[in-house]
């Protein structure tokens, strides 16, 4: 588990089908996977180039929505991936699962990020380096 005082940011990943509107609603729609699950998956920083990798390796460019840590602690639990769905995720630790009532919006978010993938995603990692921490 992480504290507010060692973590600034956690972060939710949405494929393009899911498009972000220039100006954020109050909230979004969920995805089938956060609906079926009862909360929102997120990711820290360390866990998101796995978590793109794996589960948006075919998407032409998926939005990246940076929330402040403090302001979602509250409704944040720290849970182990189901090992099921993509195997083990060895070093990346437990997960940040948000437990809001699955509402993320203009409220939560901080900030949004588009990045495209550029024959694999290593190049928006690199360029988005100093924004994904």
């Amino acid at each position: 588990m992480a504290s507010s005082d060692d973590l600034k940011y956690v972060y939710k990943l949405v494929p393009s089908s899911a498009p972000i509107p220039e100006s954020l609603p109050d909230r979004l729609p969920v995805s089938d996977l956060d609906l079926q699950s009862g909360f929102i998956h997120l990711s820290s920083a360390r866990q998101v180039p796995n978590t793109l990798k794996f589960f948006f390796k075919d998407e032409p460019l998926v939005y990246v929505l940076r929330l402040e840590y403090a302001g979602v602690e509250d409704n944040i639990r720290w849970e182990s991936p189901d090992a099921k769905i993509c195997g083990p995720r060895d070093g990346e630790g437990m997960f940040p699962h948000l437990y809001n009532g699955l509402k993320l919006g203009k409220k939560e978010i901080e900030s949004v990020a588009v990045w495209k993938n550029e024959n694999g995603w290593d190049h928006a990692l690199e360029n988005a380096a100093s924004w994904l921490i």
